[in-house]
């Protein structure tokens, strides 16, 4: 038995750890190169199949060594192997997305120990290209890879132009870092050679395999019964595609094959189905194609929780799209709300309900400086204070001109806000809050509320920045709420201060990563405060409440829905966990505060409309919710605002608002 490792390389060298917030809105760790390392060699994929001693390759030391376990195959075995997978893994087909280091590697794996590697190395160039910055990359980085038409010359990999790496870094939250570092990654990936012209060229032959024509989908190849086995493990649904370089049909079928991949692993069979291609004169294909019976090409194999549950011969288009779809149905059952006709459900808009007014900044200013000016001194005051009137009233001002509304100045593109400012300022925040009440905090945090709504800050605060001001501000409304008082003055600074803080939350989702961050890492505190404000005795309290509840329902709403029908081309997918202990308190307190509201029908529509995306497409309504909906008398409360004094003297008057409350009651809480 021989020892196989796995040898990890971050070709960034630590800096998409350091920038991958700042430029795709997303945490990317690294960029990950990988090598297998067995029998005294290190084996990977670039230039051809290349082989050299042990952490000796041009890559340098590797940051990561995972042990991937035993072998029993010999080295003379696994050499053969190797040079049948010459003719497969050749310079011309690398494509640093589709077709990589780590598909190599993960193949080589498959055949030496029956594993694979790690999901967050095989995952990166999904996840990277998920992103608006990715999207935009996409065309770039494919051009630079393109594959050479049949019987053509194999053509080196070309420099992308100034121009075309500007145009995708635009895409990013910070455009300039962007276009800073695509330009330093593109010069020093060429001038070091790892994407450089191959050194030697295979002969140009029509019959030579191809890894994968074109770079359309995500395709698992297998050259070997292991990697097959693998995938069938850990995929619910797999289709399986047997192939060969002479067969003429397999080349006419191949372009459905892959569109049908990229347009399934998509939505709802999202990280659950497979497609993959098996062909059958490199490596192991015979032996897998003996496996499973498969004696001709192109044969179309159905797998349903690792069994074959079917089997298509031929180029036959029309039934290997139904076969798929199929195949889904089975695997992927369709929730039984596709079925409702909700018109007034789906007619609601899932963008967020923001609070954009831009204050008077001289004004909040004056009004936090008198705050602190009247606590007791202290130099870490002053300097708060210092950085309050020179760095951070005069960039808002910038960004939020006095004249016009936060959503028109939003239009014009940002500018670069530095994380080190950013970091300041949370710095001062973070004495401010020590140093003065709750009840004087509301002009601090409308500072706030104002630059959450920039894609630069937001991001910033999507991370793990420390102090973290929205945390700070959660921790001290908690205390607003568990303290009781009966001094005028303090009670309605508590209100002003719980009142902003859950519009600052509220305009947090006009971002989809730092949604994402309030219903994760912040979830306990925002549900904390939102179920106490939801049934404040205040009107405007319990307003902006609501308009929080129906923002963070509508972004798991629109995660629900990208996972039933995928994300929409270069938007960044949602991807918000589904908590069935959160969305079970979450609906009964809508529920209790829809029955205790009877004075504004604004206040009924918010909420009623998070109710409805509670309630839509979840996958806990028939094991949780339909039986909490009967015990809490929920059509019953609903129909109750339709009624006289259900809400104002008359019930709820406008008519969409009427037709929303009828639908959720009568449809999702029936």
């Amino acid at each position: 038995m021989s020892k196989v490792q796995l040898y990890v390389y971050d070709l960034s060298n630590g800096l998409a750890k350091q920038l991958s917030r700042q430029l795709t809105g997303r945490q990317i760790d690294g960029i990950w190169h990988t090598s297998v390392v067995v029998f005294g060699k290190e084996i990977f994929y670039g230039q051809g199949i290349d082989i050299t001693k042990p952490g000796m390759s041009h890559h340098g030391k590797p940051l990561q060594i995972i042990d991937m376990g035993e072998t029993a195959i010999d080295e003379l075995t696994f050499n053969e192997y190797l040079e049948e997978m010459r003719q497969h893994y050749t310079a011309d087909k690398y494509h640093l997305l589709d077709f990589n280091c780590n598909s190599f590697t993960n193949d080589c794996i498959g055949f030496l120990t029956g594993g694979s590697i790690p999901a967050w190395i095989k995952d990166l160039p999904s996840d990277f290209l998920s992103t608006p910055f990715g999207a935009a990359l996409r065309p770039t980085i494919d051009a630079m890879f393109r594959r050479p038409a049949p019987g053509a010359a194999p053509a080196a990999p070309q420099l992308p132009s100034s121009d075309s790496l500007n145009a995708a870094a635009s895409a990013s939250p910070n455009p300039a870092l962007a276009s800073a570092l695509l330009q330093a990654v593109a010069s020093q990936a060429y001038s070091t050679g790892s994407l450089s012209a191959p050194t030697s060229m295979p002969p140009v032959n029509s019959n030579s395999t191809s890894g994968s024509s074109t770079v359309a989908g995500p395709i698992h190849i297998c050259t070997n019964p292991s990697t097959l086995h693998s995938l069938l493990q850990s995929h619910r649904a797999a289709v399986v595609f047997f192939t060969s370089a002479t067969c003429g049909p397999c080349r006419m079928i191949e372009p459905l094959f892959e569109d049908l991949a990229h347009q399934k692993t998509h939505g709802s069979g999202s990280g659950r189905v497979a497609f993959v291609k098996v062909d059958m004169g490199v490596g192991m294909g015979n032996q897998v194609a003996g496996e499973w019976g498969v004696r001709v090409t192109p044969t179309f194999l159905f797998f349903l929780d690792g069994k074959k549950i079917e089997e298509l011969k031929g180029a036959n288009g029309p039934e290997l799209r139904s076969q798929v779809d199929l195949l889904l149905f089975q695997a992927f059952p369709p929730h039984p709300h596709t079925k409702l006709s909700l018109p007034a459900v789906e007619g609601l808009s899932t963008n967020p309900i923001l609070f954009q007014q831009v204050p008077a900044l001289e004004t909040v200013s004056t009004k936090l400086v008198s705050f602190i000016d009247a606590a007791p001194p202290s130099p870490e005051l002053q300097a708060a204070k210092q950085a309050l009137t020179a760095a951070i009233i005069p960039l808002l001002k910038t960004r939020f001109p006095p004249k016009g509304s936060a959503e028109e100045a939003l239009k014009k593109p940002a500018f670069p806000t530095p994380a080190p400012l950013l970091a300041s300022w949370a710095s001062t925040t973070s004495r401010i809050a020590n140093a003065l009440p709750p009840s004087q905090l509301f002009p601090l945090v409308d500072l706030w509320r104002l630059a959450v709504l920039d894609d630069g800050v937001a991001n910033w605060l999507a991370g793990t920045p420390n102090p973290d001001p929205l945390q700070l501000f959660l921790d001290k409304a908690i205390s607003v709420l568990d303290t009781a008082t009966a001094d005028p003055a303090q009670k309605s600074g508590a209100r002003n201060y719980l009142l902003t803080v859950l519009r600052t939350l509220a305009n947090g989702f006009a971002h989809a990563a730092l949604g994402k961050t309030l219903l994760t890492a912040k979830r306990a505190g925002l549900t904390r405060v939102l179920v106490a404000a939801l049934l404040h005795e205040d009107a405007a309290v319990r307003t902006a409440a609501a308009s929080l509840a129906f923002d963070a329902a509508a972004l798991l709403q629109k995660s629900r829905v990208e996972r039933l029908r995928g994300a929409p081309p270069g938007a960044v997918p949602v991807e918000v966990a589904e908590d069935e202990e959160w969305e079970v308190e979450m609906v009964s307190v809508v529920l209790e505060a829809l029955a205790n509201e009877t004075q504004s029908e604004d206040v009924v529509h918010r909420l009623t409309a998070a109710l409805a995306f509670l309630l839509r497409l979840s996958p806990f309504y028939e094991t949780q919710l339909r039986g909490l909906l009967e015990v809490l008398q929920s059509r019953e409360t609903l129909k109750s605002k339709l009624a006289k004094g259900g809400c104002g003297e008359e019930g709820v008057q406008k008519l969409e608002v009427r037709k929303l409350v009828e639908e959720v009651a009568d449809k999702l809480c029936a």
